[in-house]
């Protein structure tokens, strides 16, 4: 099917920023809580919300087979079941109707009054039930800094890591939309040269820059999915921060992984952009060596350009610009990690959520985490206000974005926006 969508001279009748992240080419899903406290599935254009569940019911998907009710859910899910054919299908027509040819809705200011709302109206919501959550280890530069930190730098990757995407499973119930805070979490630490453990508040709080991939409905358990076939069950891409907390990590990692130190938070963009809006930024990945089983070798390029930013904006509202970074910089493919991920037969549903893992480049303005950007606390980064941070402080909030952008079009994400507050205090009893 054509993506008339992607058509970069394509224009829109809507007021459009000109370096916004959601121009008309986009056309990313999402769910909101409307002026009316309604909540409904919708896209963006520019600075302006669609409301999707009003254009179906007033008959601007006449022709597309969807079900009454697809866009008046709290959830994507039941949209992502519907499989590559719809999301196009109606991808296109939310083009067809907003191009700056077209007067269908355009000179209807009844239906507009209905569909449209701007972004102060609105409050993003999470955009799917998210059943399972994996979060991937793919940035070859990521796992060689803390390989080199915690272990013999000469041998800072497992002898698994260059044959397959490690990963592990995550606690879906704590992730959470751009604009909640979270509280610095408690647990056991073992401070240096102590000969037990004690409990309290993380002092070593850490964002890790990440990416997620959002699946359908791909396989009935026991069925592999075929790497060649892994993007088509794939519905698009959020922005992630999968916080930690070092130095609970630390002390309880070994011999099963993290569990304290990252099930407390994962925060997620509200607007997922799909794989088709990210076609024209397409790119190789690194090479690999070895090369993969054949199970997980495709050709081509499967990767994306996209560029990644995290800022540190202190309580005062002073942000300063840690890390640049590039999804291309990772070792492990979409594909191949979904690939990988049911090969043992296991079975992925509409909503499942993958992360990346921490997004790391080859030099230090594009690490993924404090832990590399300050090196373990060593090289403690100044902020524009002249305070310095090893790690993430009370009161601090860390924001990623993400864009593409070639020959003069852009395509991002908008942001996702954590503060970090003081440990949970109970409310006593009076």
């Amino acid at each position: 099917m054509e993506l008339l969508a992607n058509d970069p001279a394509k224009k829109t009748w809507l007021p459009t920023p000109v370096d916004t992240d959601f121009p008309i080419q986009n056309i990313p899903f999402g769910v909101f809580l409307t002026r009316d406290d309604i909540i409904t599935i919708g896209t963006r254009i520019g600075d302006t919300a669609i409301d999707l569940g009003a254009m179906h019911q007033l008959g601007y998907f006449d022709g597309i087979p969807l079900t009454d009710d697809i866009f008046l859910q709290d959830t994507l899910n039941d949209f992502i079941s519907d499989g590559q054919k719809t999301w196009r299908l109606v991808r296109n027509r939310i083009s067809e109707v907003f191009d700056i040819e077209n007067d269908t809705l355009k000179n209807n200011e009844a239906h507009k009054t209905i569909i449209l709302f701007a972004l102060n109206e609105i409050e993003m919501q999470l955009p799917v039930q998210i059943g399972d959550y994996t979060d991937f280890y793919s940035s070859k530069e990521h796992a060689t800094n803390v390989g080199s930190m915690f272990r013999d730098p000469e041998n800072a990757l497992l002898p698994n890591w260059l044959h397959l995407p490690v990963a592990y499973h995550g606690r879906s119930s704590t992730i959470i939309p751009s604009g909640v805070p979270i509280h610095r979490p408690m647990g056991q630490t073992m401070p240096k040269g102590a000969d037990k453990p004690v409990f309290g508040p993380s002092r070593l709080v850490d964002f890790e820059l990440e990416m997620a991939f959002i699946t359908t409905d791909a396989n009935k358990l026991g069925e592999p999915i075929p790497i060649a076939k892994a993007e088509e069950y794939i519905f698009g891409m959020v922005l992630l921060n999968d916080w930690s907390a070092r130095d609970i990590q630390k002390w309880e990692y070994i011999p099963l992984g993290p569990f304290l130190a990252k099930n407390f938070a994962t925060s997620i963009s509200p607007w997922i952009v799909t794989l088709d809006a990210l076609k024209p930024y397409r790119c190789a990945g690194p090479k690999q060596d070895p090369t993969p089983l054949p199970y997980l070798t495709l050709n081509g390029n499967h990767s994306f350009d996209i560029g990644l930013e995290v800022d540190i904006v202190t309580s005062e509202g002073i942000a300063t610009t840690v890390s640049k970074s590039n999804y291309k910089y990772l070792y492990w493919t979409m594909a191949q990690q979904l690939a990988h991920h049911t090969i043992n037969g296991c079975k992925v549903t509409s909503g499942d959520l993958m992360g990346s893992g921490t997004i790391s480049g080859p030099t230090k303005e594009s690490y993924g985490s404090m832990l590399e950007l300050a090196w373990q606390g060593t090289k403690p980064i100044t902020l524009k206000d002249g305070s310095e941070r090893t790690f993430i402080q009370d009161n601090d909030t860390v924001v990623i974005r993400g864009f593409c952008k070639k020959s003069g079009q852009r395509i991002g994400f908008g942001e996702v926006a954590t503060t970090l507050l003081p440990e949970f205090q109970p409310k006593t009893k009076k």
